[in-house]
């Protein structure tokens, strides 16, 4: 698993490196904001998976570099602050905190909170991969795996289980090369000695059926010369 990156923003030292202390340093890499301005400038310039941000610091305030943020990406925040009262929390809430942990703090219930935030976020990156993964968009091509449905310019095309195949891989792998050989292996699941031209065969077909819906896509299926097939829409 690639390690976390986790931003601490804070201005006093020795909370900076309490944290720091008890972060598993084989999953976090630690970066470190002294004032507000630090803060929101990494936090706008690198993608951290999670920041610790303290609410009253030199210029700007953990709130407003907060608010700053959440307006433009949308980086888990925890607010840490000496303030526990309900108004402050929600304040914290309102600009888009995602928890609030107030000083001084159990650096133990810190880290479960971080981790809490992390896995979720986790958990909902690897569903939107799931979810981009089930339906392809290449406009003006959709391929919709979970229908079984492949559409150009909303025109539904009918497609043999394994043109299909072959094209969604292909759509999957935009713009990349692969040989005849590889095809045969990566969508028929054979090894070498087959006939590759069942690979021919069937990208002709495909060609012929963009063609029938849309003569301006018919060519997405790029033959390199000497090497084999290359699906492009940009063309």
């Amino acid at each position: 698993m690639s390690p976390f990156h986790i931003l601490i923003a804070d201005d006093e030292e020795h909370i900076r490196k309490l944290i720091q202390m008890y972060l598993n340093k084989d999953i976090a890499v630690i970066d470190i904001a002294e004032d507000g301005e630090t803060a929101l400038n990494k936090a706008l310039s690198k993608d951290f998976d999670i920041i610790l941000l303290d609410w009253m610091m030199p210029g700007i305030s953990g709130l407003e570099v907060c608010q700053l943020l959440k307006s433009m990406k949308s980086t888990p925040v925890i607010m840490l602050s000496a303030n526990g009262n309900e108004s402050d929390r929600l304040k914290g809430f309102e600009a888009g905190v995602d928890d609030y942990v107030t000083k001084p703090f159990s650096p133990r219930e810190l880290l479960c909170r971080v981790y809490s935030i992390l896995k979720r976020t986790q958990q909902v990156t690897t569903t939107m991969k799931r979810l981009q993964a089930d339906k392809i968009i290449l406009s003006p091509l959709t391929i919709d795996h979970h229908a079984h449905r492949v559409t150009i310019d909303n025109q539904e095309l009918t497609l043999t289980p394994k043109e299909y195949d072959l094209l969604r891989f292909l759509a999957i792998h935009c713009g990349k090369t692969f040989s005849r050989k590889e095809l045969i292996r990566e969508v028929w699941g054979f090894e070498a000695g087959s006939d590759f031209r069942t690979v021919d065969s069937h990208v002709k077909r495909l060609r012929d059926k963009f063609e029938a819906v849309s003569p301006a896509f018919s060519n997405t299926i790029k033959t390199i010369w000497g090497i084999g097939y290359q699906f492009d829409p940009t063309r």
